[in-house]
């Protein structure tokens, strides 16, 4: 946006492009994995990519690109007023999860949750794993992308760490913390992972990282299902309780 003078409704979009373009060729190589190794792979890809970042011309290396300009969407609203350009993230926000959601709902939406559950018998039943997991990975990239396009909007700046592998792994530890099989999951592990860094970055400081990984083990060991799992589990137990006691 700051090099091409482009209005921010297209460095939107072009955010969304870019990362779905990414999302097509490192899924593809991606998704021949499963398990750990599928998400070693994808943190390995990103920590390829920002390797490649820190020498390319245009992102001037770790200092990253700064100014960036918020302009006018449609040339109607100007975002340099925070007010407006909170609105407008808002609504964007809004969409992307409302979409999410939709797909989630969709044919394609219960293919993809049918491979989550168990991947052979899916296979079996005439669901192409490799594709329907490939267009997840793009879609997923191309979200990215426009969550990537949208901070540089508001910091006005843009650095090579969020193409670090550091806030990859924020990103799988929210969803894993919030649980993996919802919707609402993820961004309820958002939501708390960002309320604890803030709580504690003045009183714990450098030990916030310590606390994080805590958290995670637990987690992982005890709720497996993350917080929104647990919660459905244990709502389904107290609506079988009360059935049965209806009796």
């Amino acid at each position: 946006m700051t090099a091409l003078r482009t209005t921010p409704e297209l460095a939107l979009l072009a955010g969304m492009g870019v990362g779905a373009v990414l999302g097509a060729i490192f899924g593809a190589l991606a998704i021949r994995r499963q398990g750990i190794y599928f998400s070693m792979v994808t943190l390995a890809l990103a920590q390829l990519l920002y390797f490649g970042f820190v020498k390319a011309p245009f992102t001037n290396g770790e200092d990253g690109i700064h100014g960036v300009p918020r302009g006018n969407l449609f040339g109607l609203i100007n975002l340099e007023s925070d007010m407006a350009l909170y609105h407008v993230l808002a609504v964007v926000s809004l969409a992307a999860f409302w979409s999410i959601w939709r797909v989630s709902k969709s044919p394609y939406g219960r293919s993809l949750q049918a491979l989550g559950e168990h991947e052979p018998r899916s296979a079996s039943l005439g669901i192409p794993p490799n594709r329907l997991k490939h267009l997840a990975f793009v879609i997923s990239a191309s979200i990215a992308g426009l969550a990537g396009s949208m901070h540089a909007l508001i910091f006005q700046m843009a650095n090579l760490g969020g193409a670090n592998w550091h806030f990859s792994g924020e990103g799988v530890l929210m969803a894993l913390l919030g649980g993996t099989g919802s919707v609402f999951g993820p961004i309820l592990g958002a939501a708390v992972m960002m309320s604890i860094e803030t709580g504690l970055a003045e009183k714990a400081g450098a030990l916030v990282p310590v606390f994080m990984g805590i958290m995670f083990m637990v987690a992982t060991l005890m709720f497996r299902k993350g917080i929104a799992g647990t919660f459905d589990n244990a709502r389904a137990w107290l609506a079988h309780k009360r059935h049965r006691s209806s009796k």
